[in-house]
């Protein structure tokens, strides 16, 4: 697999064969446009798709190929269109294209949209046609003001290129799509949100049951996926799914490749299409250059704010789902960062736990309180002020804000990174603690999960 980097470093030479999400992509970083997009073999899938293939086909293939979401949780795909109805006398359905981006440290869905607007609106034209749905929407981070002004060009352009709108491609189906802006609100990330703020409502998920599937937009049934993952369709459809399994790594369990990146204080910081099942340690050394002169690696993420913190000795772990769940965390969407040995972890997770406390849409109890109360203890030993007992505190709000213990998976995604960190670094933790605390009572009783 070549080297593809979309940051400050060098471009190589990318082919369709091993990067179907990249190949297209300009050397100048500017948008490609319908006439190019076409010659480059653009929406070739889609004619495929129309003219040779039956609806339930291009749903078994995309679950055949195994393509699972690329937005974090890595469902399966064609399992989740699946579970959209089979009654044809249902024809009002919803296909949304979940574009908020705001999981800090991930931009890989603003460049595809900003650079390959087509290639998102042809995976939609696609599984729009699979799924039976007469109207999609691209909700859009309402920050990207580039992405929104691109696909917004690139929808008029196929729209007068027939498409979209009526009767697309003498099938007799139409499909028109909308771009949508956001208000800013990372909740909305929670495919329930979403559909709830684009109804013009509150931004606060929903109770599941019943599933978008069955209840969604506007209460009918509605298909949510992410930029990534409908990107990969057109290239499933046109080549085969031999050819899209043969692109992962021997041992992954993930099929294709992944938009994957690296950022921090390393030689290289940038973001390349690589099969599932590459190393950490060939995505930090390889193609992210290692850190900078000066700077020793502390710490790593693997896939966003929301994923916990590795070790360096974490490296050789493969960069897929399973891979990533085996040293302890997970894959999250695939753009890392490191921490450098300047970092304290203390000051970087009540920065983080800040952020996720800010973004918390307040419906349930244990995130709306029990994020605040991380931000406040974790910024009392930050300042060197800490007490005896708030580090167990802290580990309790890790344990009941977890999986399971919430409305939605926002607080676990929170406090996954806070759970690591004090597993890897607790001395840093207990150097906040103030000399004195031992005989001061401390801020709160310390909560053992499970008694």
């Amino acid at each position: 697999m070549t080297l593809t980097s979309f940051g400050p470093a060098n471009r190589i030479k990318r082919v369709a064969e091993t990067h179907p999400l990249t190949w297209r992509l300009r050397d100048d970083g500017e948008a490609v446009w319908l006439d190019e997009y076409q010659a480059k073999n653009g929406y070739a899938a889609a004619r495929k798709a129309f003219a040779d293939m039956a609806q339930d086909d291009i749903v078994q293939t995309v679950k055949d190929a195994g393509l699972k979401g690329r937005g974090g949780a890595g469902f399966p795909t064609g399992v989740k269109w699946g579970l959209m109805p089979k009654d044809e006398s249902i024809n009002i359905r919803y296909l949304l294209c979940n574009a908020d981006e705001m999981e800090p440290n991930t931009w890989k869905d603003r460049m595809l949209m900003e650079q390959l607007p087509h290639l998102l609106i042809e995976g939609m034209l696609i599984s729009a046609r699979a799924l039976k749905t007469y109207r999609g929407y691209i909700f859009l981070r309402g920050e990207y003001t580039t992405a929104a002004k691109h696909l917004n060009r690139a929808v008029e352009e196929a729209k007068a290129a027939g498409l979209l709108g009526k009767n697309i491609l003498g099938s007799g189906f139409d499909f028109e799509l909308f771009v949508h802006t956001g208000a800013g609100r990372y909740i909305c990330g929670e495919e329930t949100a979403l559909i709830n703020s684009l109804e013009g409502r509150r931004a606060n998920p929903r109770s599941k049951p019943p599933f978008p599937a069955a209840v969604g937009v506007w209460g009918k049934p509605t298909c949510v996926n992410n930029v990534e993952t409908l990107c990969n369709v057109p290239a499933i459809i046109a080549d085969g799914v031999d050819w899209y399994k043969s692109l992962a790594r021997e041992g992954s369990e993930d099929m294709g490749t992944k938009l994957m990146g690296f950022s921090g204080k390393v030689k290289n910081p940038g973001l390349w299409e690589l099969p599932f099942g590459v190393t950490g340690r060939e995505l930090f050394e390889d193609y992210a250059g290692g850190m900078r002169d000066g700077f020793k690696l502390k710490a790593w993420q693997p896939g966003g704010a929301g994923t916990g913190f590795l070790l360096p000795e974490h490296l050789d772990a493969q960069m897929y789902a399973g891979g990533i769940a085996k040293v302890g965390t997970r894959m999250g969407t695939g753009l890392a960062m490191a921490v450098d040995d300047s970092v304290n972890m203390v000051s970087l997770l009540r920065n983080m736990e800040e952020f996720f406390s800010r973004e918390s849409c307040g419906f349930c109890t244990p995130c709306r309180d029990g994020l605040p109360w991380s931000v406040k203890l974790l910024r009392a030993i930050e300042n060197g002020e800490g007490q005896a007992g708030d580090i167990e505190t802290l580990l309790g709000l890790v344990g009941f804000l977890g999986p399971g213990k919430t409305f939605c998976a926002h607080a676990p995604g929170a406090v996954e990174p806070l759970g690591s960190a004090i597993k890897y670094f607790r001395h840093e933790f207990e150097a906040g603690i103030a000399p004195t605390s031992a005989t001061v009572p401390p801020l709160a009783r310390p909560i053992v999960v499970g008694a």
